[in-house]
């Protein structure tokens, strides 16, 4: 069951390590914090208690901060 991941200049086609597996398990194991990404699912914005599904195009986008 893959997804599609896009992340900087990541994009490639992974497998749902389990079934119910959220965005906030997916930053978990790529160590990101979810304080800084804006999670979007097939192009909607997200929380971080969604389930990725099956064929989903998951884009996680870096928040910059600065002054």
């Amino acid at each position: 069951m893959p997804f599609i991941l896009k992340y900087k200049q990541l994009n490639e086609q992974r497998d749902l390590p389990k079934e119910d597996y959220s965005i906030r398990d997916l930053l978990n194991d790529l160590e990101l914090s979810p304080q800084t990404i804006v999670s979007k699912q097939n192009g909607e914005l997200v929380i971080e208690d969604t389930i990725i599904e099956d064929g989903d195009e998951i884009q996680l986008v870096q928040i910059i901060y600065g002054g």
